[in-house]
């Protein structure tokens, strides 16, 4: 896949992220795909396989009573890794997270392999979750 396909694959993901649309999801990553959740918070680190990934995208959703959006500003595709820009939002416990967050997307063979978070404040995002 090139670059537009790759991007429109991204594109597609969030809108399904967006929707709860796990089954979706399923579809669009690997079997075998990996997440890196940025910083030290209660939900950091490597979630290993599609079903790790995807339960890790559900516990967003339930630690943030299902307020959690992320807001697509950009995507850019490229052949071997696809960047999206969103803008994060959730609530939880009194407390919002409203910050940049930046995922690169590795993909292959038309389905995401690999997920890597960047948050603007990666300290403020370790709090929020707690």
């Amino acid at each position: 896949m090139g670059a537009t396909e790759n991007a429109e694959l991204v594109r597609r993901g969030y809108e399904a992220f967006n929707a709860g649309d796990l089954a979706t999801l399923s579809e669009l990553f690997a079997e075998d795909a990996v997440w890196y959740a940025a910083g030290n918070g209660v939900l950091s680190g490597t979630k290993q396989g599609r079903d790790a990934v995807l339960a890790y995208f559900g516990e967003l959703g339930a630690r943030s009573q299902g307020s959690f959006k992320a807001t697509v500003q950009d995507v850019v595709g490229g052949e071997d890794h696809t960047v999206g820009i969103q803008q994060t939002h959730a609530e939880n416990n009194g407390k919002t997270l409203d910050m940049a967050t930046a995922i690169v997307f590795v993909l292959r063979d038309g389905k995401v392999v690999e997920g890597r978070e960047f948050f603007e404040d990666t300290a403020k995002a370790d709090d929020f979750w707690t």
